[in-house]
């Protein structure tokens, strides 16, 4: 854990104790601070107040001119669609508003940072950059809105990196990071009430290129139109060294997969890297782009490509995201919980030709429309939690559907329904295109259930890692990534 050490004696509240919320508060108080910690859900209170030198203290009482600083969990709005009243509170007082990120930044300067966003792939790129690093040998942290928050992540001196998944709500809350490489993966519409508008959205996350000069870098998708021009904004102004990554056309000075082959043209030309179709964790033109991604921000922090080639060749892929669980009577089972919105659920689909699709949760404003160019691969959809009724309707007469209510009951269903059919390679897929809040804590608790669900149904089982042609599309992790 890192001692935030920039607040020694001051009151310091702290509002949302969740993970990171709890985290940024034993940081702070292993740094000196005097920790004044709020969370409206009694229960997380509770929990908080376990731990030493974190006193809970209602927050809206108290004096606010004698705090300087909020230290926000990222999940509760600060502007729209509107913000919390402990937030306006402190807003009016004249205090800061900041996240745990921006304290990892504040008391961690001598150490590197490599930053990774977008809508869709941000995961997966932290976590294979992640590995690239760890296993070439370089010292690195891995974490924010992935695995560990940024707050309980160890202190690491000139010679550390910390590889941080970037959300657009820790974007807005982080000011003086400089990040040494920024990734940006892909803009779709996600999130836009917490913005205001796709306008806001799209400014949170171009927030990960603040202040980069050269030798800094910039890596950037350019295989969507709202990325393609950020990327030619930031080519043209030339502040910054400007990667450009497509898995669409060559890319001169860029990172490009065609056909399934990465080439590297940043030192102006085009060399061979590797074959990516035979790599079974990143099967699919998503994947292939966040490799291309990967290989772009290794070899610009010094990682040589051959090691990065090779540690490419060994990622064992990342949990929730179309990992491949277990194969039972030749039915396969992929948990894709992650795919919070319509663009990543639709990736998934893209990766199979028979799918018995559990599907809904919280519902985006996007819902299902990016899903439609895969309809025809869905044998039957399964609906659940609040956005049942409103997938039904986008799927009416495109899709059979049933409407399940919940994940449990949707895979005993969707697995009773592909058996019958008897499809070779058919897949029962978990990728929800919603959000998990209504019926789950977060998406790791859906998938875990999927997961537990599948595995204990009663059968021929066999291992995915010994069967992995019944998931080319999947992610044969097998555990913690």
């Amino acid at each position: 854990m890192i001692e935030v050490f920039p607040f020694i004696g001051l009151p310091t509240p702290v509002l949302g104790l969740g993970l990171s919320g709890i985290a940024a508060a034993r940081a702070l108080h292993q740094g000196g601070a005097e920790v004044w910690a709020w969370d409206d859900n009694e229960d997380a209170r509770k929990r908080a107040g376990e731990y030493e030198g974190i006193n809970i203290v209602d927050l809206r009482t108290i004096d606010w001119s004698e705090a300087t600083s909020l230290i926000l969990s990222p999940g509760i709005p600060h502007t729209f669609p509107e913000p919390h009243p402990i937030v306006k509170m402190a807003r009016d007082a004249g205090c800061e508003i900041i996240c745990d990120v921006e304290l990892l930044a504040r008391t961690q300067r001598d150490a590197a940072f490599v930053g990774i966003t977008g809508t869709n792939g941000k995961s997966t790129t932290t976590a294979l950059i992640g590995h690239i690093f760890q296993v070439s040998g370089r010292e690195a942290e891995i974490g924010g809105n992935l695995g560990m928050p940024s707050c309980a992540l160890e202190p690491l001196g000139p010679d550390g990196t910390y590889i941080l998944e970037m959300s657009s709500y820790q974007l807005e809350l982080t000011f003086s990071i400089t990040f040494d490489v920024a990734v940006l993966l892909n803009l779709s519409a996600d999130h836009l009430e917490r913005h205001g508008g796709m306008d806001g959205y799209i400014a949170a996350k171009r927030q990960i290129f603040n202040r980069q000069t050269k030798p800094r870098t910039a890596v950037i998708g350019i295989d969507d139109s709202l990325c393609r021009a950020i990327y030619d904004e930031l080519y043209a102004v030339d502040d910054q060294f400007v990667i450009g990554v497509s898995t669409k056309e060559r890319v001169h000075g860029g990172v490009y997969v065609i056909d399934g082959k990465m080439f590297d043209d940043t030192e102006g030309k085009e060399t061979f890297v590797m074959d990516l179709r035979d790599v079974a964790s990143l099967q699919g033109t998503h994947n292939w782009q966040n490799a291309a991604a990967a290989y772009a921000a290794c070899k610009m922090t010094g990682i040589q490509p051959h090691a990065v080639m090779a540690c490419i060749n060994s990622y064992p892929g990342l949990v929730h995201r179309q990992e491949a669980v277990v194969i039972v009577d030749g039915v396969g089972f992929v948990n894709d919980s992650k795919a919070t919105n319509g663009e990543a659920a639709a990736r998934a689909l893209a990766c199979f030709d028979d799918v018995y699709w559990i599907c809904g949760g919280r519902p985006k404003a996007t819902g299902l429309k990016a899903c439609e160019p895969h309809f025809d691969r869905v044998r039957k959809a399964y609906l659940v939690g609040e956005a049942a009724l409103t997938f039904s309707q986008e799927l009416d007469g495109k899709v059979p559907f049933e409407i399940s209510g919940d994940v449990e009951t949707a895979t005993k269903q969707a697995f009773a329904d592909a058996k019958a059919a008897g499809l070779p390679g058919a897949v029962v897929l978990l990728s929800p295109a919603a959000a998990s809040f209504d019926q789950f804590p977060n998406f790791e608790a859906r998938g875990d259930l999927f997961k537990d669900v599948a595995e204990n149904f009663p059968g021929d089982h066999l291992d995915p890692f010994e069967e992995p042609g019944v998931f080319p599309g999947a992610s044969l992790s097998g555990g913690d990534a």
